[in-house]
């Protein structure tokens, strides 16, 4: 009995991996030396794809589901291992459980700033952060490509690699969308989506799929944040000649309320210039306002004007043309009788 259940346990009848962590990307079954029972059953639950691979080659792969192994339903380890109709033997074989879920929160920044070329600033080093998602699309791509022959792969095992793999290509996606540096904070959802495009070919090359993309943050250098700070200032100014005006006049009246000390004998004394230079900027945009604004000339215009005109005291005889007296009755010169 002792050497029957010796030779039991060195044969595999069930097959499976229960996911205890959140990080595991790769899980190999660890039963080393031991050959795996034909019949034996092979338990892959969801969001898991089981691999079997032979001398180093990747075999047949198993989607979620129950399976009990056998020649029919492990086509190309029967073809390797040239196995007959009906071979029920022990084999010996590598089985790989891969995590076919998304990984979600996985954070991206630059270490180093990226260099942007602006239309209106030059060229302008930004940093940016953010979060992206993926998971396994092509579990033989990504055996292949990535994980080797570990016991166990956690996506720390690539996260500094794509990491490097987003930011260097970060550049071309900046350059390439044409945003200004002034609009890029306003176009994080179009920038990611935009990344998302680049970037997604390069995760599908390791096997991979980039389901998501954000930028949280985009930096700019602190001459450039200064730059726009003074650009909103004067855009809440408007009229600067009538800022400065306002602003000389607000600074006089301070001035005149602190009489004592240098500064007050200095405001004292320039206050006369200072109000005097204003009346002139004032009445120099004035002048224009007001030669704009004067009526064009009309005959009517005249004519209006004599008829408003009060009558005088005297008129003038209609016989010889002398002035007399309007309440005159009769021309002193020619004695013809007025009306």
């Amino acid at each position: 009995m002792g050497i029957l259940s010796r030779l039991a346990g060195q044969f595999i009848d069930v097959i499976e991996w229960t996911d205890s962590g959140s990080n595991t990307m790769v899980y190999r079954f660890n039963k080393e030396g031991n050959a795996i029972m034909m019949g034996a059953q092979l338990i892959v639950r969801e969001s898991q794809v089981a691999v079997m691979v032979n001398e180093g080659r990747i075999a047949d792969v198993f989607g979620p589901g129950r399976y009990e192994l056998s020649t029919q339903n492990m086509p190309i380890m029967t073809m390797l291992q040239s196995w007959r109709y009906g071979f029920n033997s022990p084999f010996k074989a590598e089985v790989y459980f891969v995590n076919t879920r998304q990984f979600l929160n996985m954070k991206w920044g630059t270490s180093n700033p990226v260099m942007m070329r602006d239309a209106e600033f030059g060229m302008v080093r930004l940093r940016a952060f953010g979060v992206y998602s993926f998971s396994v699309a092509d579990p033989k791509v990504f055996l292949q490509q990535v994980f080797g022959t570990a016991q166990l792969f956690t996506t720390e095992g690539v996260s500094e690699y794509l990491k490097r793999v987003i930011v260097s290509s970060l550049s071309d996606v900046l350059a390439e969308s044409k945003i200004p540096a002034l609009d890029l904070a306003a176009n994080y959802g179009e920038l990611g989506g935009y990344a998302l495009s680049v970037l997604g070919p390069k995760f599908t090359a390791l096997g991979l799929r980039l389901n998501s993309f954000s930028i949280e943050n985009i930096s700019l250098p602190q001459e450039v944040e200064q730059a726009i700070d003074k650009r909103s200032s004067m855009g809440v100014v408007g009229d600067l000649n009538r800022y400065t005006q306002f602003q000389t006049a607000e600074a006089i009246r301070d001035a005149a309320k602190n009489p004592n000390g240098v500064a007050g004998m200095s405001a004292g004394l320039g206050i006369g210039a200072a109000i005097s230079q204003i009346m002139q900027q004032a009445q120099a945009q004035i002048q224009p306002q007001a030669q704009n604004s004067q009526p064009a000339y009309s005959a009517q215009t005249d004519l209006n004007a004599l008829q408003s005109t009060p009558p005088s005291d005297t008129k003038f005889c209609p016989e010889c043309g002398q002035k007399i007296p309007r309440s005159a009755k009769f021309c002193p010169e020619c004695g013809t009788k007025q009306s």
